[in-house]
């Protein structure tokens, strides 16, 4: 698997601006037969662009893409498709109106005749997704599935084109433990295939479990790299910011204060059924469990996006909510898992998404010095690196979207914040300073509530972790007790710690 054959797909000396601004800068990078390539690096170290570029959507500005030693005969994506380079992008490419089979195979219809083969596309559907050990049903509507659920379609799909490369852009951040398994797989089915993989990830386990080569990318150029273990997961961290990064979890907050935050028997109906909890201020409690275990769906019915029936009590004072605006006005924000769809306007500018949920505060004509003055304050507060607060909120890195985001929540002043999957998607140095923004929250007195799949996060943030399973609170666990294993127990319904809620 050495670089003495001639790789499948690889980059000369490539360059790629943007006016003025030069992004990559001679990077020189193969991908061959039947080896996984992880590509690592910060949000804004210029992944994305080498991936665009390798997969025909964005031409380098100097250098060359070889696929099989030639110039690569594409210059769009649909021509790279058709090349056999496939890429599965962090942002989904769906369309929420038409059912996983149709999207699977959207462009690609299998037909009789003159007429479109609905059964025969169900059918392949259903075995794509049999591989990938899902029950999503090949019927059912992409807008009506979680976003889990929405990735391991994008995953079938990549798989049903047959793809001589294969560039998956974090493929894994949304999925449990399981689907990641399942992915796994067929990462290791299709590199014992002969495919050329590119795997980028911010989970550094998973690189150091997949890898056959690392390339490690800082500030658009290469800045290391390995063949397997060649590079242990702190090296990996390290090559990756320029520093060392010791203690990536801030100290966990001391003493709660009094409740802040009840929840008594909250049900939404066929989501979550006699669900209680407490919150107390400087707490940060988490909630873990599978997805579909109903996590996210009690955050919203607390944050009013849900109808539900039960009882939320407010410094001790019940409190009824039924809309979004409930919530906020009680100052309760939910921080969404999914940024790009309901979190921010990614066509619109910075300043637009930092004020939008607060712009009582910047007068009935909006005081646009005051709005400018929000914005230079939250790009300081929340290390926001943007060329610009006149530019898209789209064509900012993952990490910045989610710190424009948490920026965003924080500025309606909430008492209390629920941060769903704080960092998805996010590379380690960006997810310590997001740690550290929860810490000092809690400091603050904000009660904080996150949500998260990876569990070393919920160990390393939270006081007490409760733990949903089908529905309902399984249990909760606290102090020395938040463990993997305890977690994982409860999450599988083998064991029932009794800490309180």
């Amino acid at each position: 698997m050495g670089d003495a054959v001639t790789p499948t797909l690889s980059l000369d000396a490539v360059t790629k601006s943007f006016g003025q601004v030069e992004v990559l800068h001679g990077v020189d990078l193969t991908l061959n037969a039947g080896e996984v390539h992880a590509l690592i690096g910060e949000n804004g170290a210029g992944k994305s662009t080498i991936m665009k570029i390798l997969g025909g959507f964005l031409a380098p500005t100097s250098g060359r893409v070889l696929l099989d030693g030639q110039p690569a005969p594409y210059s769009t994506g649909p021509q790279a498709e058709a090349a056999g380079v496939i890429v599965i992008h962090q942002e989904f490419n769906l369309a929420p109106d038409l059912s996983v089979a149709a999207n699977i195979f959207l462009g690609r219809e299998i037909s009789r005749g003159l007429r479109l083969d609905h059964a025969a596309m169900r059918a392949a559907a259903g075995d794509l997704l049999a591989q990938l050990d899902t029950t999503i049903r090949p019927d059912a509507l992409i807008r009506d599935l979680s976003v889990p659920d929405r990735q391991m379609v994008e995953i079938a799909k990549a798989l049903s084109r047959r793809a001589r490369v294969l560039i998956m852009d974090e493929p894994s951040a949304a999925l449990t433990h399981r689907e990641v398994d399942a992915l796994y797989a067929q990462v290791d089915r299709l590199r014992a295939e002969g495919v050329a993989l590119m795997f980028c990830s911010h989970r550094l386990d998973e690189v150091e479990r997949l890898a056959d080569r690392i390339t490690v990318l800082r500030d658009g150029a290469v800045v290391g790299r390995a063949t397997r273990g060649g590079m242990t997961q702190d090296g990996m961290a390290t090559a990756m910011v320029g520093r060392q990064l010791a203690d990536i979890f801030p100290p966990k907050p001391s003493a709660a204060g009094d409740e802040m935050l009840r929840v008594e028997g909250v049900t939404v109906p066929g989501r979550v059924e006699n669900a209680s909890l407490t919150l107390r201020r400087g707490e940060v409690l988490g909630i873990a469990g599978l997805v579909g275990s109903g996590r996210t769906e009690l955050a919203e019915a607390i944050a009013g996006l849900r109808s539900h029936n039960g009882r939320v009590t407010l410094m001790g004072q019940p409190l009824t909510i039924r809309a979004p605006a409930d919530a906020l006005a009680a100052g309760i924000a939910y921080l969404t898992e999914d940024r790009k769809e309901a979190g921010l306007l990614l066509t619109k500018s910075l300043t637009e998404n930092l004020t939008l949920s607060a712009l009582d505060r910047f007068g009935f004509r909006i005081d646009r010095t005051r709005e400018a003055i929000a914005m230079a304050d939250a790009t300081r507060d929340f290390d926001i690196r943007a060329a610009s607060p006149a530019m898209p909120a789209g064509a900012l890195s993952g990490g910045n979207q989610q710190k424009l985001l948490l920026a965003k929540t924080m500025l309606t002043e909430p008492r209390i914040i629920i941060i769903d999957e704080p960092t998805r998607g996010i590379d380690i140095g960006t997810k310590q300073q997001i740690y550290r923004f929860v810490r000092r929250l809690a400091d603050e007195g904000t009660g904080v509530i996150v949500i998260s799949s990876e569990l070393p996060e919920l160990i390393g943030l939270a006081n007490r972790v409760l733990v949903m399973r089908q529905g309902r609170i399984a249990g909760a666990v606290a102090g020395d007790r938040v463990t993997e294993e305890n977690i994982v127990r409860l999450a599988m319904g083998l064991g029932a710690e009794r800490e309180p809620a």
